[in-house]
């Protein structure tokens, strides 16, 4: 037998890795019983008197390089989540799919010709190796696929609930509350009851009215419709992008494309009904202050005034632009008005002929006439998207439309631009500007040479330069009806407002920064929408009967309209040319019999099979319901007591019991999580009102990146480590000096270290045990290969306090636990306890440490501790536990054992360290009782020989904070 035949190496921790995760798949260890169903056993679920638990991680996209060791900090944490508590006696679900949809996979799709389908498939094999390897106790009869049609086909069941949807502000919640989504067909009762006034008071009745007239005032109500929409057209990827798919320099995240606006045909959510619930709710989760922050901001509510600014001198004389406002004590301040280039007024207003005499050359444009200018400057406009248009400090541009509007608290006509960092996306595409207070304001004042008036005095010492934006007395805001100057912000806000609704001049209002979703794309790898055009044009949702809608072969992937530079082109979504899959005879089943109808060919976003995928894990089999009833309350029903922190009298919302992903996507993939979710719960089909309990955002593990002369990124395992003159190291690559920084673990940043480098090297429980002991789980730090090593020396030390490197003999002594070794060990598992509950895994982890060189001092370590440090050590290092567990005589997997439980009475401490000070420095150390009393503890610091020295001139006072410190500060 080889002489490292007992030692704990990379080949032992291989073979007893390989060896446990073939038998937890064998015994299916990890599956977790239903209430009901293919994976119902009640019997089982009563049996875990302890509760239940959901623990999940945000769905993965199958790669085709794979996972980097970036990839498992998360999984790698909710495995041992989970893993603690099913020792603590609950029935544990974790699970984990693929979202299988996407650009990468089409995009090569493009480039090879080679099908969608194959290279996701080959990619999840590659990832459901590499995760396998990892030691995940997953239940795998639970892992989908969204491209898998079983699974797809309830993911247009729940957009067939959303087409087929309204929602009814008036009615009310079971919460009491008022507002919640209900079925289309009660909608149409209420306008043939004549319950509901028709849109267009003509005298006419809802029997009255033709096909098409009805089925566009039903459109107009549901929740999912198609409408023609400003969005961001990217040619060279043949699709519609969301902002965030989008650079600051306005080109395609992927690609590197330019991306223009332009108006489309798109379908669209009306996620903007919720606004206040996805808002007012956020109160009753328990996620992380600053994720609710980013979605508030991202719902953007504000309270504020809608003004209308009468026209003049143009074609639409006498008709007014609406703004949105925050700010109405400002209104005194507006000097000029700004349109987004795409706002429905513009054409109106742009008046024929030559500019007026003495209009500022810097407004034209170098136009000669109003409309040239307004044509020319959104030609351009329209090149840019609604990122590169916002980012702060860019200069301004504009034009001057020929056009005026009357400030209604002054009188004044302020001149009417077009400016492309106004968005149609926010309050109503147009604005006062007050540059005074508002810095893009001002900066565009000074480009075209307009006027600024300050509204509100600045502070002492502000630049006469720059607008200010703080708080203070109202200034220059008065007229013959209403006097502001010098009132507070506030107090002027409520006052202006009070004004302009009295004069019919305004009125308050809410506005949100949330628009509908756009929900549709041009591309071949998605999922089909179950809608269907009739010769009309008015679109139908197919019955639930003809689900799924599979996506059929096409003749090539590419998007035909490839000139990355055309920003007229319009979109041919690869499905529109199968002819025989776009154009259908059917029956609908409304009466109206078989039917010649065109299919859309547009597809859902990858949006939509990551908005729901939790539920489909806690049923997959069920062919029936998207999930049974008494499986989703099971495990994500409302409990009896609401979150931590929610406000008093909240209820309990339901959802995942922890949720664990990257901060990248606590904006748009929770957002529309919630949003379905509440429309599922206003239908009745779940019974939890949010998707997620509890979320917790996790850090980043960052690796050395270099850099060429170029400022190109280099292959990192290339580049060669030497030592510099001034003693720090000098990167070359491939001879080349190249420069060393760190970021996120990427292709990007071609740093990757693949995992299985390191399973070999070291074997899974190391890498385990390295990435949850580099820092707080939600905060991001370095990789260092290096370093991994001390992980592995950690478990090679516990492995020699149980096995006998020589013989492989367990080596534990039978004998009964000392007290002073059974101190530590109950402390150490308290600690350890607490750390597992509040996701503290790298403490935890120092504690075991710290207690597993205290057991390697013992001559023999004694069975009770060697068992409770295997224990403790299990969650994290699965596979060296469950061996160490074995060969110490158990038969049964550790995966159900009780997890250690501290005795209080071993807890307490008999003795401390006391710190004695003199005059604030440390001068010695002693050994006292914890329940010294201050006199006592007084006499023994003075009698110390160090402290008789210092104070051989007398003592000023001592000051006791019994049993840990005493200060004696001498004469």
């Amino acid at each position: 037998m080889s002489e490292t035949a007992h030692r704990y190496t990379a080949e032992l921790a291989d073979q007893i890795e390989l060896a446990w995760q073939d038998r937890w798949e064998a015994s299916g260890t990890f599956n977790a019983p239903n209430p009901d169903g293919p994976y119902g056993d009640p019997a089982a679920v009563a049996r875990h008197d302890a509760g239940h638990l959901l623990v999940l991680d945000m769905f993965p996209y199958p790669s085709g390089a794979g996972l980097h060791v970036g990839h498992p900090l998360g999984y790698i944490a909710t495995d041992v989540f989970s893993r603690y508590h099913r020792m603590l006696g609950k029935n544990v679900l974790h699970c984990l799919g693929y979202d299988a949809f996407g650009l990468p996979a089409e995009q090569y799709a493009v480039q090879t010709g080679q099908h969608p389908r194959i290279t996701t498939e080959a990619n999840i094999v590659i990832m459901a190796r590499q995760l396998r390897r990892l030691g995940l106790g997953l239940d795998q009869r639970r892992s989908i696929e969204t491209m898998d049609p079983d699974y797809y086909r309830w993911t247009q069941w729940i957009f067939l609930q959303i087409f087929n949807s309204w929602y009814d502000r008036t009615a009310e919640r079971p919460d009491g509350e008022r507002g919640r989504a209900r079925p289309i067909s009660e909608l149409v009762a209420q306008y043939a009851s004549g319950e509901r006034p028709l849109p267009a008071d003509d005298g006419r009745d809802w029997s009255d009215l033709s096909e098409v007239e009805r089925a566009d005032i039903v459109d107009s109500h549901r929740l999912a419709y198609a409408s023609q929409a400003p969005v961001n057209w990217c040619p060279g990827l043949g699709t519609v992008l969301s902002n965030e798919e989008v650079t600051n320099d306005g080109r395609s995240e992927r690609g590197n494309f330019p991306v223009f606006k332009r108006n489309l045909r798109q379908w669209m959510m009306r996620i903007t009904d919720y606004s206040d619930r996805l808002a007012d709710d956020l109160d009753r989760v328990q996620w992380p202050d600053k994720v609710k922050a980013m979605q508030r901001n991202w719902i953007g509510r504000s309270h504020g005034a809608r003004v209308a600014f009468p026209v003049v001198g143009s074609p639409v004389d006498g008709q007014s632009i609406e703004v949105f406002t925050t700010r109405p004590d400002t209104l005194f301040g507006a000097t000029f008005m700004v349109l987004a280039p795409e706002h429905p007024l513009v054409d109106g207003l742009v008046s024929e002929g030559a500019w007026a005499p003495g209009t500022n050359p810097s407004w034209t444009g170098g136009e000669a006439t109003p409309e040239a200018a307004v044509t020319a400057y959104r030609r351009a406009a329209s090149r840019k998207s609604d990122v590169e248009r916002q980012i702060e400090g860019k200069d301004k541009t504009g034009v001057f439309t020929g056009a005026y509007a009357v400030n209604p608290a002054t009188g004044a006509e302020l001149p009417i631009f077009v400016a492309d960092y106004v968005l149609m996306g926010y309050g109503t595409g147009a604005i006062m500007a007050v540059p005074g207070q508002d810095e893009r304001d001002w900066h565009f004042a000074d480009v075209f040479d307009l006027p600024k008036i300050r509204t509100v005095q600045p502070s002492e010492g502000h630049p006469e330069h720059e607008a200010f934006t703080g708080e203070g007395p109202a200034i220059n805001s008065a007229n013959d009806s209403i006097d502001l100057n010098g009132r507070p912000i506030a107090e002027a806000k409520a006052a202006m407002l009070d004004w302009l609704v009295e004069r019919g001049h305004g009125e308050a209002t809410v506005s949100y920064k949330l628009r509908d979703w756009l929900f549709s794309r041009q591309r071949y790898w998605g999922e089909p929408f179950p809608i269907v055009f009739d010769a009309d044009g008015t679109a139908h949702g197919v019955p639930e009967s003809m689900l799924p809608i599979e996506l059929p072969e096409v003749p090539d992937y590419s998007p035909r309209t490839f000139d990355p530079e055309d920003a007229q082109s319009s979109p041919e979504p690869p499905l529109g040319r199968v002819d025989e899959w776009v154009n259908v005879e059917l029956d609908l089943g409304d009466g109206r019999g078989v039917q010649p109808y065109r299919r859309e060919t547009n597809t859902m976003p990858n949006w939509a099979g990551s908005c729901w995928y939790y539920l489909r894990y806690l049923d997959p089999e069920n062919r029936e319901e998207l999930v049974s009833a008494a499986n989703e309350e099971y495990w994500i029903g409302p409990r009896d007591t609401p979150v931590d922190g929610a406000p008093a009298g909240s209820r309990d919302p339901g959802g995942v019991d922890l949720y664990i992903g990257g901060v990248e996507h606590a904006v748009l993939h929770l957002l529309y999580a919630r949003f379905w979710h509440k429309v599922l719960f206003d239908l009745g089909h779940v019974s939890s009102e949010e998707p997620f309990r509890t979320y917790f955002a996790q850090g980043y593990i960052q690796a050395a990146a270099f850099r060429d002369d170029r400022g190109q990124p280099v292959e990192a395992t290339e580049v060669d480590e030497g030592p510099g003159e001034d003693g720090h190291p000098t990167f070359t690559w491939q001879g080349q000096p190249v420069t060393r920084e760190f970021g996120k673990i990427g292709k990007s940043l071609k740093n990757m270290v693949s995992p299985d480098d390191m399973y070999a090297a070291y074997g899974a429980d190391t890498l385990r045990l390295y990435e949850m002991g580099l820092g707080p789980l939600d905060q991001s730090k370095p990789w260092d290969t290096r370093a991994i090593v001390g992980s592995q020396r950690f478990l090679q030390r516990l492995w020699r306090n149980v096995v006998d490197e020589e013989t492989g003999d367990v080596r534990v002594s039978e004998r009964p636990i000392d007290e002073a070794t059974a101190r530590v060990l109950h402390r150490t598992i308290d600690a350890v306890r607490r750390d597992y509950d509040e996701l503290g895994f790298n403490t935890a982890i120092a504690r075991l440490i710290e207690l597993n060189n205290a057991l390697t001092k013992l001559d023999a370590v004694p069975r009770e501790a060697a068992e409770q440090i295997v224990l403790m050590v299990a969650p994290l290092a699965p596979h060296i536990a469950e061996e160490l567990w074995s060969r110490l005589g158990h038969e049964e997997s550790l995966t159900h054992e009780d997890f250690p439980v501290a005795d209080p009475a071993l807890l307490v401490e008999e003795s401390v360290t006391c710190v004695i000070q003199i005059k604030g420095k440390v001068r010695d150390r002693i050994e006292v009782a914890a329940d010294i009393s201050e006199d006592e503890l007084r006499e023994k610091a003075l009698a110390l020989p160090k402290v008789v020295e210092a104070t051989a001139g007398g003592v000023r006072t001592v000051i006791v904070r019994a049993p840990k410190l005493v200060n004696v500060v001498p004469l």
